[in-house]
């Protein structure tokens, strides 16, 4: 039967003008999510990370306390916040703990029990990061006794009665603590993100897991304990996830066998912590070598200018190790500046950056092994009981923020990545 009058018509014209009105209102939204490229795995060739085909030139930062964050409520947006600022400064790495052992907000219990409320907070993470297009490098357990550390698993294997001594050192060659900590890398690299569905171990998301944040043998400085320790655990990983690339998360200090802990070691003491940088990056099962850049902590009677100094000498040898030594990446993966400092002036935190970026931008443009840099710290408004000397609440301090930016963009155009989306175009539009 033929249609008579407008019946049908204005049906179809209504139905017209609510799609318009959703394309008018939220278009811009629904192409930008649909057009967002998915993030592939960080791989390495020789001294260079790769991702997609090209070099990767890393510009980030560290914000340790993302996970404990996004456990409750009322603290679950700061995750989404950081990420947000840093992805708007270019930012493509952030580093951050993937463990609390014991105490408040756990995600570890005791061992082998975890808490799930705090794994979700760990799956918010992971998928918040996924939107911002920030990749994370997880640490996986500390060296120091904040969130736990190995001090915990000691003290877990001591009340259980199986300990073989309370010595912290005792974390890298007790049975029973290796088999508390495998368990916990067993499920941690095999949990399903009840976010996004993903096994972490699947994740691109991921950049990289970190062994242990600064690990020090004291009790035996030759460096053998903690060596077998990287050996067994780093083969361990990778049989569970070979997907990953996995470093150590060392200071970078030279043991007491390496001719450069006389020439290149800020004092004697730093010889004498059982690690070493090249014997531990050597490891067969680490994909590229890390560092850390405290000038502050290390030297009691260094001006400023003399720290400087030191920094240019602490990298430029690190560089050359990944590229005669290693034939790895290295990362700077925490440096800072102390505004406790008796001498310290704000303008003396942007000449420290400077410096360090200028050092991996030059590496990078001769396609050497230093392969960037995380910051220590950054935070938002409202975080001081999180805290130290060395953080920064970026959009704060315009200087800073602008010599972020300016590196993302550096390090872009080096590899022609400041071209691949709209919003680093933008960023990068103007000439260094």
């Amino acid at each position: 039967m033929a249609p008579t009058g407008n019946g049908p018509l204005i049906p179809i014209l209504g139905f017209l003008t609510c799609v318009a009105f959703i394309y008018l209102s939220f278009g811009d939204l629904w192409f930008g999510y649909q057009g967002e490229a998915e993030l592939g795995f960080v791989k390495r060739n020789g001294t260079q990370f790769v991702v997609d085909g090209k070099a990767l030139y890393v510009n980030g930062w560290n914000s340790y306390w993302f996970m404990d964050h996004a456990v409750n409520d009322h603290s679950r947006h700061r995750v989404g916040a950081m990420l947000e600022a840093g992805a708007q400064m270019g930012l493509t790495v952030c580093r951050t703990w993937a463990f609390n052992d014991g105490g408040y907000n756990a995600l570890q219990i005791s061992p082998g029990r975890f808490d799930e409320r705090v794994f979700k907070a760990l799956d918010h993470v992971i998928a918040e990061a996924k939107t911002h297009g920030v990749r994370l490098l997880l640490s996986l357990v500390n060296n120091l006794q904040a969130y736990g550390g190995k001090t915990q698993y000691v003290n877990w294997a001591w009340q259980e009665g199986v300990g073989l001594s309370s010595s912290n050192d005792s974390f890298f060659f007790d049975p029973s603590i290796r088999r508390y900590f495998k368990n916990y890398l067993t499920v941690l690299l095999t949990r399903k993100n009840s976010i996004t569905g993903i096994e972490y171990r699947n994740d691109p998301t991921i950049f990289a897991w970190e062994l242990i944040n600064e690990p020090r043998c004291l009790s035996d400085i030759s460096g053998d304990t903690l060596q077998d320790w990287i050996n067994e655990m780093t083969a361990f990983i990778k049989s569970i996830d070979n997907k990953h690339l996995l470093t150590v998360g060392l200071e970078g200090f030279y043991g007491p066998k390496s001719p450069k802990r006389l020439t290149v070691n800020p004092e004697r003491w730093a010889s004498e912590l059982g690690s070493d940088f090249v014997r531990n990056s050597e490891s067969p099962n680490i994909d590229f070598a890390s560092v850390h850049i405290y000038p502050d902590h290390w030297f009691h009677d260094q001006g400023f200018e003399e720290k400087l100094k030191f920094v240019v000498k602490w990298m430029l040898s690190h560089i050359e190790d990944g590229d005669k030594e290693l034939k790895k990446p290295v990362l700077f993966t925490e440096f800072g500046l102390s505004n406790l400092n008796k001498d310290y002036e704000p303008s003396q935190r942007d000449r420290f950056y400077r410096t360090i970026f200028d050092v991996v931008y030059k590496s990078a443009k001769r396609r050497r092994s230093g392969a960037g840099t995380l910051v220590w710290q950054f935070l938002i408004q409202g975080m001081e009981g999180f805290n130290d000397d060395f953080g920064i609440v970026p959009w704060e301090q315009d200087s800073i923020q602008r010599l972020m930016m300016e590196q993302s963009c550096r390090l872009g155009r080096i590899t022609g990545r400041h071209l691949q989306d709209k919003k680093s175009r933008e960023m990068c539009s103007h000439k260094p």
